[in-house]
């Protein structure tokens, strides 16, 4: 499949003419990953992962695109284009489905803590034919599957370097690019990515940086 990587934690995916696009949140480029998508994931409700205003116009203009996210954010989508609601599927953890031609696995269940006086919301995160793993706000690790290119959330307000490396240690898959990229300026970008690509490559993990429009083949 073709991956095309976006600003911060947006993802689109190409596989046979179908496309797949997870989290277009609002610092992305929306207009450009959701062009003739089928299918959206959405990991959780905040801003930065779904852009409810741009998803409600892409399920407007687009009769054939199917949305499935967390049970809140499902229901506020409904709400917000009930035209639409028969396209828009709640979804929760340990469950598997297809969407747009990908087979979709989904883990975890809640978004890391930020603090304990900020509330915890569903977060799920999605496996796409047993290939790319994208955790959403969460250092989840599939459990029973290989992960064979994890999306790595590189900063948050929710994480630090360590739990970063860890995380990509703990999954140990063959390759690795970035998402959750957006709030690092260029040098707080090099350290952290450092720490992941030479401590990853110990446990087997290639790391390597995709700029926002950056396309690979996985």
């Amino acid at each position: 499949m073709k991956l095309t990587k976006y600003t911060h934690a947006c993802v689109r995916l190409e596989k046979d003419s179908r496309v797949l696009v997870l989290d277009p949140g609002s610092f992305s480029e929306l207009a450009e990953a959701l062009a003739g998508a089928e299918a959206v994931l959405v990991t959780h409700e905040h801003g930065d992962h779904i852009d409810v205003a741009g998803v409600v116009d892409a399920l407007q203009g687009n009769k054939e695109l199917a949305v499935f996210a967390p049970a809140g954010v499902a229901d506020n989508l409904r709400a917000e284009a009930p035209e639409a609601a028969g396209r828009i599927h709640s979804v929760d953890p340990g469950s598997s489905f297809e969407a747009a031609g990908f087979s979709v696995r989904t883990f975890g269940g809640q978004h890391a803590l930020i603090h304990p006086q900020i509330p915890v919301v569903a977060n799920i995160g999605y496996l796409l034919d047993e290939n790319v793993y994208h955790p959403g706000d969460s250092f989840v690790v599939p459990d029973g599957f290989s992960v064979q290119t994890l999306l790595v959330p590189l900063h948050a307000p929710w994480s630090k370097g360590g739990e970063v490396v860890d995380f990509v240690i703990g999954v140990r898959a063959p390759r690795a690019f970035q998402i959750h990229d957006g709030f690092l300026n260029d040098r707080g970008l090099k350290v952290v990515e450092g720490h992941v690509k030479r401590l990853g490559a110990k446990y087997g993990t290639d790391y390597q940086h995709l700029a926002a429009g950056d396309s690979v083949q996985v």
